[in-house]
């Protein structure tokens, strides 16, 4: 739902992004207690020149257990850099960075 895009931080509403037209679910996967965790990925993409949204599905791709992807693009900008992210290799840096940030904020979504 483009939460780990970063555009949510701060409580932003984008024009036409999915939580600005309707709140449904967004108690679930934008609670204000993931703000941090959110900023922190948000915050290692941008340290890398990376767009978060494209790290996120990079990351999610290379997990050994992930058959498949699913992407939600409002703009054909958004399609083309989800596409995009299919040849984005993460490096083990990046990737212990990512664990990190877990570790230090598990799921916070229950």
């Amino acid at each position: 739902m483009g939460v780990l895009s970063g555009k949510y931080l701060g409580g932003a509403r984008p024009e036409k992004a999915r939580f600005s037209l309707s709140e449904r679910n967004e108690w679930r996967y934008n609670p204000e207690r993931a703000q941090p965790a959110i900023q922190s990925y948000v915050d290692l993409a941008r340290r890398h020149n990376l767009d978060p949204s494209q790290m996120a599905l990079a990351f999610a791709r290379q997990r050994a257990f992930t058959t498949s992807l699913i992407i939600g693009a409002t703009t054909m900008k958004q399609l083309r850099d989800d596409i995009a992210s299919a040849e984005l290799q993460l490096c083990d840096e990046i990737l212990a960075e990512v664990e990190a940030i877990h570790l230090q904020m598990p799921d916070m979504t229950h």
